[in-house]
């Protein structure tokens, strides 16, 4: 298969792709961080998501792809996340700025949903429902695939089963107090816990793939 993904520098889930034989390319604003730039589109991935389209790699390589059999993207949750709604309202006033930033997150969002291609998964953490975003269709916790951390997660699927666990243990820890991320500081600490879990995306790769 030909899969996308979409908002991801850090390459776990295209090479979680790559390894079971499929063409994943990661794409991202950021410059990737996994190591394999020959499957790295560092842009804007609106213009990719119908398809009909050609783009250059990292490594300069030129490729055209005609449909994409497979989305999944990871898009900014900075405004959209409930775990911001104290910054959406302050003092029990709107901040009209971060509302409009929030819009902004959720047309991107559904230009997501919305595109060309039979088989499409996006996940973001739980959505205020001021967006008006669609009901998910799963609910995870890293915990199902062998991750001692509790992290609600939603996935919004079509075209695609549930994606399945693998190994279900008893969490630990909260996301926030997860060693990993203890000496991350800054947009750092951000991209840290932004990034997929290796374990979640072999799971995508085993489940879809």
């Amino acid at each position: 298969m030909q899969i996308l993904v979409a908002c991801e520098e850090s390459q776990r889930v295209a090479k979680a792709f790559r390894e079971r034989g499929h063409e994943a390319y990661s794409c991202d604003i950021i410059m990737c961080s996994g190591g394999r730039p020959e499957w790295h589109i560092w842009a804007d991935v609106t213009a990719l998501l119908n398809g009909n389209c050609t783009f250059r790699t990292c490594n300069g390589q030129e490729h055209a792809i005609e449909k994409w059999d497979m989305i999944i993207a990871f898009p900014p949750c900075t405004y959209l996340s409930r775990a911001g709604a104290s910054n959406l309202y302050r003092g029990g006033k709107c901040d009209e700025n971060r509302m409009q930033l929030g819009k902004k997150a959720a047309e991107f969002f559904m230009r997501i949903y919305h595109a060309d291609c039979q088989k499409i998964c996006i996940e973001n953490p739980v959505p205020m429902k001021v967006f008006g975003l669609p009901a998910p269709d799963q609910e995870v916790e890293p915990y199902y695939f062998g991750v001692p951390v509790s992290k609600k997660t939603y996935l919004w699927l079509k075209g695609l089963p549930y994606l399945c666990p693998t190994n279900v243990i008893e969490p630990q820890y909260t996301f926030n107090t997860f060693p990993q991320f203890k000496n991350c500081v800054g947009k750092y600490r951000q991209r840290a816990r932004s990034r997929t879990f290796e374990e979640v995306a072999q799971a995508m790769a085993l489940s879809w793939g």
